[in-house]
């Protein structure tokens, strides 16, 4: 590898702006990531392995993801800086093993946009707003919009966010009440018990079932990882990264668990695991339908403008220490990356003209959970090689916690394969095309005094 320090001009061309959050909004931050998810996209999971197999398949994702959280609230107390896992794991695993886990998130943030964006186009247009019955206008719309927002600023970006988001929150405390009155136990088991090993009427698609959900579980919390990518705008990030992501991961458990429930037993299993807008359709044609829709628009909205503000610190990161084209985190006088708000946007809308929801899904699950192993072995090789790195806060039971969300990640990521081998072999490519670049170019290129590289020892 071969690494430069760059003239104190490079970097001031590549500043964020410090002090912008503490822990109150990057809590907020963490639950605008997410809460797209409580409204489209997990109940997929029930066409994979019924209700048995994604409460079965949620119980082992939410371990994970507060194993996961429990980890990467240490590696960012140490590691305070703006590429999240990259950072990590350029310290644990050196410079490939970071780019390895910067492209992983990368992936993962810009795909899980395009997904949200389609889900956007249904909501949209089972509303009926404005005459559209095209999702393509929508999706262009929404980024243009939320890109130029985030373009005057991570302030102002961050406040509209906070904003969005407990308006999402408080749409899933209307569906929770209105939901109640139509739920039926027998609507949680009426998928067809099928042929396969294990099947019943509570494992519909058997053992295997229950592995096929994983990753539609994992929409209840994808992205929450994000959060670290605040840290160079955060006051006292040492502190405050710590206390924001735990208390946004208690939030998302509790409306997972409300959500699951209450949708599947309201508007039925099988219905529900093939819907665009499984809280509406659950509450049937009421009043109440119809505000959970409107509102459900905002949470939708809440992780889509989010997902943008981490792709682009990731993308940042990744460019101002020289492992993709430096040109991407030039920042603007709002001391926003202009161009790695763009980039990524540009890709993101072509994908979204898919219109394949689903698809996408598992794709971003694909870039997250691959990210989230390199991340967690990145937390037990600095415990195991770097004992007396400076650690504000220590996750409790050590390399025993992120072992286990080692473990369950592995199964995730290897479960997208059996959702969509052509997708995921496809992003794959894509990781690989990555690496190859690394390896023939951008290791030759690497800035020594950027911020990420420097905490690298």
């Amino acid at each position: 590898m071969e690494s430069h320090p760059e003239p104190s001009a490079y970097l001031e061309k590549r500043q964020l702006k410090t002090g912008s959050a503490g822990w109150l909004l990057l809590a907020g931050l963490g639950v605008s990531y997410v809460v797209s998810g409580d409204y489209s996209g997990w109940n997929f999971g029930l066409a994979q392995g019924g209700f048995g197999g994604l409460v079965i398949a949620s119980v082992v994702i939410a371990a994970m993801y507060l194993a996961l959280v429990l980890g990467m609230a240490e590696l960012s107390s140490a590691l305070p800086a703006a590429g999240g896992g990259y950072t990590f794991a350029r310290r644990a695993l050196g410079p490939l093993g970071g780019f390895a886990t910067g492209t992983a998130v990368l992936i993962e943030y810009s795909i899980a946009p395009a997904a949200i964006a389609t889900f956007i186009g249904a909501y949209v247009e089972s509303l009926g707003l404005f005459g559209i019955r095209d999702g393509w206008c929508v999706y262009l719309a929404i980024y243009a919009l939320f890109i130029g927002i985030h373009l005057a600023g991570v302030g102002e970006a961050l406040k509209v966010m906070f904003a969005i988001t407990a308006v999402a929150l408080v749409g899933i405390a209307i569906f929770c009440v209105a939901a109640v009155g139509r739920f039926h136990a027998a609507n949680l088991t009426d998928i067809a018990a099928t042929d396969a090993v294990g099947a019943s009427a509570f494992l519909p698609h058997g053992y295997l079932g229950v592995w096929s959900a994983l990753p539609f579980a994992i929409w209840f919390f994808l992205a929450i990882e994000g959060v670290p990518l605040a840290a160079e705008e955060t006051a006292d990030p040492t502190r405050n990264v710590p206390r924001g992501i735990t208390a946004a991961f208690a939030v998302l458990l509790a409306t997972c668990v409300l959500v699951l429930l209450l949708t599947t037993g309201s508007g039925g299993a099988q219905a529900m695991s093939t819907s665009g807008n499984p809280l509406v359709a659950a509450l049937g044609p009421s009043g109440a339908a119809k505000a959970v829709n409107y509102i459900g628009l905002a949470g939708l909205v809440a992780s889509f403008f989010s997902i943008i503000y981490a792709y682009s610190r990731q993308l940042f990161a990744l460019s101002r220490a020289g492992y993709l084209p430096t040109m991407l985190s030039v920042t603007n006088s709002r001391k926003a990356p202009t161009l790695a708000l763009i980039v990524p946007g540009l890709i993101g809308f072509g994908l979204s003209l898919t219109g394949k929801g689903d698809l996408l899904l598992n794709m971003a699950v694909f870039g997250a959970t691959l990210s989230y192993v390199l991340i967690m072995v990145s937390h037990v090789v600095l415990r195991r090689r770097a004992p007396e790195m400076h650690r504000p806060y220590r996750t409790p039971g050590g390399i025993a916690t992120t072992g286990f969300a080692l473990v369950v990640a592995t199964l995730a990521l290897i479960a997208t394969f059996l959702v969509d081998i052509v997708a995921t072999v496809c992003c794959l490519a894509v990781f690989a095309a990555f690496l190859l670049y690394f390896g023939a170019y951008s290791r030759h290129r690497l800035v020594a005094n950027a911020p990420d590289e420097e905490l690298a020892g």
